[in-house]
């Protein structure tokens, strides 16, 4: 009873954390719907070749809510694929808390830091240019239209019927959808961490004591679960010398908090979801193992 009540407890506050950066998309989200559509289009046409940069940047700070950001304005296509992964690889969740109680040096953190920012940012700019080339050959638009409106039919929020009412009904359609996306993640959170109870973290720590390939494949799965309990069970091994400086980038860097979670709740094309996840996978594990291979300390 102990043990299910400390989970239940665990996903509340971990969902409650969240709420301030869903209510303030949503927020921002329903003023370029119903205020400044044909404007913010242009703006997000001029800015978009930055996205990357920026999302690299802002996903260094230790907050899982930037990534659940990212993938309602990605649902939205308010940013580009690039910078969702840029925010995705960037994203610290746990790791600077867990740094800061074992008093690692500032210095050791901010290379941390900048090695997956470096990362994130790289691998934006390199995937928009990739799906903008593909664009071009295939003659097809560069940019997508921003489908804010999409969102509002999944969640059935009525947004349509609240536009005429001013600033409240922006209000009510941002606390509406906030509200459906905090019930989903409460309920997955809740599903994961009674999952991770039973398996044990002791017994998710020593599926990384394996071979060096091995690690990596095994460090990035685990990074891909949506829950805090992934990055503080691969922090902790790397503070513990128990797995290579490679090996957690690999995991931290895949792992992107509940921002996946997000965006299969929300993004229609499942199948893009998980090449998104793939894509995403691959970009960490690989990045892990090459800073293995060059033998990168800090």
């Amino acid at each position: 009873m102990e043990m299910v009540l400390d989970v239940v407890i665990d996903a509340l506050i971990d969902s409650l954390k969240i709420l301030p950066f869903l209510f303030i998309t949503y927020l921002i989200m329903e003023f370029l719907e119903h205020k400044t559509q044909e404007y913010s289009s242009k703006i997000v046409e001029k800015t978009e070749y930055f996205g990357p940069l920026w999302g690299g940047l802002i996903g260094v700070f230790p907050q899982c809510g930037f990534s659940a950001a990212a993938s309602n304005l990605y649902a939205g296509r308010v940013i580009t694929l690039g910078t969702l992964i840029a925010i995705y690889l960037s994203t610290s969740d746990e790791m600077i808390p867990l740094f800061i109680s074992e008093q690692v040096p500032l210095a050791t953190m901010a290379k941390v830091l900048l090695i997956k920012a470096i990362i994130g940012i790289v691998a934006g700019f390199i995937i928009d240019f990739v799906v903008h080339a593909y664009h071009k050959a295939h003659n097809k638009s560069l940019n997508d239209p921003i489908k804010i409106g999409e969102l509002c039919e999944k969640e059935h929020c009525h947004c349509d019927e609240d536009e005429s009412h001013g600033v409240w009904g922006i209000i009510k359609s941002a606390l509406v959808h906030t509200f459906h996306i905090f019930v989903f993640v409460l309920i997955l959170t809740m599903v994961l961490g009674f999952v991770i109870e039973f398996i044990g973290k002791e017994n998710l720590s020593n599926l990384l004591k394996t071979n060096p390939v091995a690690s990596h494949i095994l460090s990035g799965i685990i990074g891909l679960i949506p829950n805090c309990a992934a990055s503080v069970i691969i922090t902790e091994l790397y503070l513990e010398n128990m797995i290579t400086l490679g090996t957690m980038m690999s995991g931290l860097l895949v792992g992107a908090g509940i921002g996946l979670l997000i965006l299969f709740r929300v993004n229609n094309n499942k199948k893009e979801n998980i090449n998104i996840a793939l894509l995403l996978f691959v970009i960490g594990t690989v990045s892990g193992l090459l800073i293995d291979l060059l033998h990168i300390t800090i």
